[in-house]
Formats: structure tokens, C-alpha cells, sequence
């Protein structure tokens, strides 16, 4: 691979083409072979006399042996998929779940149930699962497969399995107890140095989110210029026989333009903004990983300060010490292998992603500069025409 240092621009091997240039880069290779591919695909509009809803078809196809067949075909809506992701985090607290798309939208954005928002939806859904799936425990979730196979009822009989209302209870209060204690006594460094690297992320990667939607806003706004602009001058054409076909070299120019511009929106939209915008709401549930794993070792240290105060059932409270010590270096190694993980895909995708817009970017600059030297060319080819016919006698 040809790291940056490498490229000598004086070096006749090296293409002129600032995006040849840029092509000579190459990524490592993705994930091995895999053996589960979903597809989310199909919406269908639900209108009953309560609510309006989308469900999507999940197409599983897998070789696993664990799995009764080899092809799956189920209808999901989008409080299936909460379910899921609920079910994965209170399964894995300290695994970082992929995100799922935002149930409602801003104001002001794109209606609920357009046909834009249901396959922004659609492709979010999609990508979710496929982070599942390719995750090294997530995808061996007894969950995860329940919601790829069973039909809609069987889905239904086994959400009411859950835990029950008193439990849940339960997990919230002591989340409550956790976050009044305050930040845990003995947390290890390197989950301080995590927390404080996702704060500086987290400002970092709102900013740019914030920059790409109004850098989209503003071609979005350029384009819709350009498409009022051209049209005059094949008005203007009408009125100017002199200059007629100038003045349509000049609309034909404007109109490729804003056919490019675009195609570049179109870039922004589909590989930029949903990356940063996922990432956005990563940042968010690495936050509350972060907090799920103080809330498991304040547990730890709570018990340890009772076992300090307590001249009885020190035998017990010595057993549930080891239970949560166990608990607290299952749920530290977890995360330490997931933060590797997830940091090491983080920058695969952005710099794919960034990489893709800088490409996208140059073919569109060389696409109008070509454009408009191919119009004035032409231009100076009738002018020397005219010039020549003037001189003859």
C-alpha cells in the first residue's frame, strides 16, 4: 500500500489526476467469510384503527448448523427491532450494541411515512442487523436468531417471556442507587481515558454532522439556482440570433452542472451524512456502556464497604463479593475487546467514507471544469472562423 510520505509527485509513475492519486490507496481487506446474510428490503404500509405502521421482510440465508433451515423470511416492524436491541443490551450491558435509526424525526424534516424517510429507515435497519451479525458474540445471541426465524406470533409469545414489571423495576432503581453514589472509587484507568476519549468524540463528531448537513443544504440550494439560471439564457437565445448558440452552449453548460451537482448531493446523502449520523448515536451508547459498567463495579464496591462496617454474615457478604468481582472483570474484559473492535471499524468507515467523498468531490470539480473548457473551446474555434471570414477579400 502507498502511504502518503511514498508520493512523490515528480515521480513519472504517479498519475497527474489528483483522484488517480488518490485511487492508489488501498484498504485492508473486510471481514472474513461469512456464513449469515440478512437483508432488510420490501415496506409495506399497516393502517388499522388504532395505529399506522411499516413493517419490513427479513431474509435470512445462513449455513449454520444451529439454525433449522438455511433461509428464513419474516416481517418486522420497528418496535421489533427495540425489542432486540433491548434484549441485547440487557443480555450484554457491557457490549456495545450497533444503533438503531431514531423513532421520530425532526420537525421540519421529511414526513414520517414518505417514501425518503421509510428507505432512510429501511437501509438504517438493514445495517443494523448486519452489525449483528457480524459481531463475534452478538450474533450468536439466542434472541438475535429468534427474531430472524419465528413468525410474527411466535415472536409475540416470546416478548411476553420477558422479564416482568418487578424486575424491571429492579434494574431501574438500582441504576437510580448507582448514579447517586457518583463516579465509582476504584475505576481502572484505562475506562477513565475511554470516557473522556468518547466526550472528545462525541463534541467532534456533532460538529461534523452539523457541518456535512449544512454544506448538503447549501448545494441543495445551489442546484435549485442553477436550475432557474439556465433556462434564461435559452429565453435570452430567442431575442439574440448573433449570439443564439452561445447563449445555448451556455444553458447546455449550466444544465450538466446541476446534473453533477446532483449526483454529488445524491454522495452526501447515501455515504456521508448516515455515516456520521450513526456514529452520532454511537457515541451516545458508548456513553451509556461506560455507565452501565460503573453502575456493575459501584455494586462491587458498595458490598466491599458494607463488608467493612459488618462484624456478621461476613461469609455471605464474602460470597456475593466474588460473585460481583467475577461480574466486574467479565463485564471490564467485554468491553476491552469491544472498544478495540468498534474503534478499529470507526476508522475503517470513516476514512472509507471521507476517502469516497474526496473522490467524489474531484470527479465532480474535473466533470464542470471539463464542462465549461470544452464550451469555450468551442467558442474560440467560431471566433477564428469569424476572424478568417472577415479577412478575405
Amino acid at each position: 500500500d502507498t502511504s502518503l510520505a511514498e508520493v512523490n509527485s515528480f515521480s513519472p509513475s504517479v498519475p497527474i489526476s489528483p483522484s488517480s492519486m488518490i485511487n492508489q490507496y488501498k484498504f485492508e481487506d473486510g471481514p472474513e467469510l461469512r456464513d449469515l446474510f440478512i437483508t432488510v428490503d420490501d415496506p409495506e404500509s399497516h393502517i388499522t384503527a388504532i395505529e399506522t405502521f411499516i413493517t419490513y421482510r427479513v431474509v435470512t440465508k445462513t449455513s449454520r448448523g444451529e439454525f433449522d433451515s438455511s433461509e428464513y423470511e419474516v416481517r418486522r416492524r420497528y418496535q421489533d427491532f427495540l425489542w432486540l436491541k433491548n434484549k441485547l443490551e440487557e443480555a450484554h450491558p457491557t457490549l456495545i450494541i450497533p444503533p438503531l435509526p431514531e423513532k421520530f424525526i425532526m420537525k421540519g424534516m421529511v414526513e414520517r411515512f414518505s417514501d425518503e424517510f421509510i428507505e432512510t429507515r429501511r437501509k438504517a435497519l438493514h445495517k443494523f442487523l448486519n452489525r449483528i451479525a457480524d459481531h463475534p458474540t452478538l450474533t450468536f445471541n439466542e434472541d438475535f436468531k429468534i427474531f430472524l426465524t419465528a413468525q410474527a406470533w411466535e415472536l409475540s409469545s416470546h416478548k411476553k417471556q420477558g422479564p416482568g414489571l418487578l424486575s424491571r423495576m429492579g434494574q431501574t432503581v438500582r441504576a437510580v442507587a448507582s448514579s447517586v453514589r457518583g463516579a465509582v472509587k476504584n475505576r481502572p484507568e484505562m475506562f477513565t481515558e475511554m470516557n473522556n476519549y468518547m466526550e472528545t468524540f462525541s463534541q467532534k463528531i456533532n460538529l461534523l454532522d452539523k457541518i456535512a448537513h449544512r454544506i448538503y443544504k447549501e448545494e441543495r440550494d445551489y442546484c435549485s439556482e442553477m436550475k432557474e439560471y439556465g433556462p434564461i439564457y435559452t429565453l435570452w437565445s430567442a431575442s439574440e440570433e448573433d449570439v443564439a448558440d452561445s447563449l445555448k452552449g451556455i444553458a447546455s453548460s449550466i444544465d450538466r452542472c446541476c446534473r453533477a451537482t446532483e449526483k454529488r448531493m445524491a454522495g452526501l446523502s447515501e455515504n456521508l451524512l448516515p455515516i456520521l449520523h450513526e456514529y452520532l448515536l454511537y457515541s451516545e451508547i458508548l456513553m451509556g456502556v461506560l455507565k452501565r459498567r460503573d453502575q456493575i463495579q459501584g455494586e462491587l464496591d458498595s458490598k466491599v464497604d458494607a463488608l467493612a462496617n459488618k462484624k456478621t454474615e461476613k461469609d455471605l457478604f464474602s460470597e456475593e463479593i466474588g460473585k460481583l468481582e467475577d461480574k466486574v472483570e467479565r463485564a471490564n474484559n467485554a468491553l476491552k475487546a469491544d472498544w478495540d473492535r468498534w474503534k478499529q471499524n470507526m476508522q475503517w468507515d470513516m476514512r472509507s467514507t471521507f476517502t469516497n467523498v474526496a473522490e467524489n468531490n474531484l470527479h465532480y470539480y474535473e466533470e464542470c471544469l471539463a464542462t465549461w473548457e470544452s464550451f469555450l473551446a468551442s467558442q474560440t474555434v467560431d471566433l477564428h472562423v469569424e476572424e478568417d471570414s472577415e479577412d478575405r477579400p
